[in-house]
């Protein structure tokens, strides 16, 4: 069984002290990497992300639409297909 990306996982990643990089993946396969704390913003509803891009741009992205996340440390939190 296949683990679910959840807000609780998200939040974890992000509050993380010593803060540890992650990289999110979508479902149409788009990556994002989230190497500092301000990078990402979490609505307050928790249904929204906001993650900053190297150019200075931002992505809106629902949280639904998060099919994995990766960590450094190879650590990968994945949502199910069904």
């Amino acid at each position: 069984m296949e683990k679910h990306v959840t807000l609780e996982q998200l939040r974890r990643l992000h509050r993380a002290e010593p803060f540890r990089p992650f990289l999110l993946r979508t479902a149409d396969g788009r990556e994002f990497s989230v190497s500092h704390p301000e990078v990402l913003a979490i609505s307050p509803a928790g249904r929204t992300i906001v993650v900053m891009t190297p150019d200075g741009a931002h992505e809106t992205i629902d949280l639904l639409l998060v099919a994995s996340i990766h960590t450094s440390d190879g650590e990968s939190r994945r949502r199910s297909r069904g």
